[in-house]
């Protein structure tokens, strides 16, 4: 075998294993719980493999489960999402059923770091960190570019799910019946909190922000952005982002656009906060750009004035974003593409491999072009390689 040292074919499934030129894709059609099981049957080794070398999941989010403050935050954070999305729920159980693993580990994983937060008031060792957002939107390039960053352990241990969901009554506190989407999946979470697009149009990506301080019994920002998949359009974006009458538990930043809206081409950035103390919405700030103008977005707030943690997720941040300015206004895909494959920077880097944070890696870059209507999935430095392969974007008609 060429290619292969014996060392590396000796090495446990999932640790030590370099950055493989394979993104797999499932494309699958049932309910929620259908969908959910197919993912888990066919991923079952990756997630599995996840779940066992998930640094987070085994030093944090375990050992505070086991306690009676843990317990409670995952129980008042788990009542409430049943009772605003319960079909995701059971896409979740799917998932655990198919994969043959416990439910509490992955529901563990889409509450991140509410779990020591809320618990301790404290933030987790390993936070969530990563990704980088550039939307382009000239005459000639209407581009939405990302990478998808994540901790170390993340890499290689992910897929895309393209999934056709059909229930026979309307789901959950927005009442959808029907979802269309392909989207970019963490081994074990659902889809939604990466980047990907459905069939009405909803182009998009994910920048996580990390709030100081975040509360149970809250809609964990997993779920939110998994409801983005149903939206057609963009007032129903906010709605869902809002979340009036519970409120996210921790915070994100949206970056989209709409396929089939009229006019001129939009972008648009959200940032989402949780919601305040006594509040029962989410803080929402919204950023929209028309033609000649661009956006960037690392994992920083830029507009919400919200209290942030301290440590890598900002340091990176502001020199990613000292990085994009470096390079000047995006005004093409090559732009991005030079962009969010830069690696100038002495500590922390845009495209991140080996750099001061080397506990976080980009997984995989994904370029967008809404005029060509393609999904171009990188998985590696876009810069120097060519797409692993290009998806069309399949609308509703």
């Amino acid at each position: 075998m060429t290619g292969t040292t014996a060392t590396e074919q000796l090495q446990p499934h999932g640790k030590n294993i370099p950055r493989r030129q394979c993104i797999p894709i499932l494309y699958t059609k049932g309910t929620h719980y259908d969908v959910g099981f197919d993912v888990g049957r066919t991923f079952a080794a990756l997630i599995k493999s996840f779940l066992e070398i998930s640094v987070p999941l085994n030093t944090e989010y375990l050992p505070l489960y086991k306690t009676p403050e843990g317990k409670a935050v995952y129980d008042a954070t788990l009542k409430s999402v049943k009772e605003s999305f319960p079909q995701y729920i059971r896409e979740l159980e799917g998932v655990a059923h198919g994969a043959g693993v416990e439910f509490h580990k992955l529901f563990l994983l889409h509450m991140d770091d509410i779990t020591p937060n809320a618990t301790n008031r404290i933030n987790g060792v390993h936070p969530p960190i990563g990704c980088s957002t550039i939307c382009v939107n000239q005459p000639d390039n209407e581009i939405l570019a990302h990478t998808e960053d994540a901790l170390q352990e993340t890499l290689n241990h992910f897929y895309i799910v393209s999934a056709h969901i059909i229930e026979s009554t309307p789901q959950g506190k927005h009442r959808v019946s029907e979802e269309r989407f392909t989207s970019l999946c963490y081994a074990g979470h659902l889809p939604g909190y990466t980047m990907g697009y459905n069939h009405h149009g909803l182009v998009y990506s994910i920048n996580t922000l990390s709030a100081n301080t975040l509360h149970s019994g809250k809609t964990p920002r997993h779920f939110i952005t998994r409801a983005l998949l149903s939206v057609p359009n963009f007032e129903q974006a906010q709605k869902i982002l809002r979340d009036t009458g519970v409120g996210a538990a921790d915070g994100c930043s949206i970056n989209m656009t709409f396929l089939k809206q009229e006019g001129d081409r939009l972008f648009h950035n959200i940032e989402m906060g949780p919601a305040a103390p006594g509040e029962n919405q989410s803080q929402l700030n919204v950023l929209t750009i028309s033609s000649g103008e661009s956006i960037v977005h690392a994992n920083k707030y830029l507009r919400l004035p919200i209290k942030e943690v301290t440590g890598p997720i900002i340091d990176s941040s502001v020199a990613r974003h000292e990085a994009f300015d470096r390079l000047g206004k995006p005004k093409s895909k090559e732009d991005a593409v030079n962009m969010l494959g830069d690696q100038s920077g002495k500590v922390h880097t845009v495209f991140r491999e080996n750099g001061g944070d080397e506990f976080v890696k980009t997984i995989a870059v994904g370029i967008f072009d809404c005029r060509k209507q393609t999904w171009s999935l990188y998985s590696d430095n876009p810069k120097h390689n060519e797409p692993l392969f290009v998806l069309p974007l399949v609308l509703k008609s």
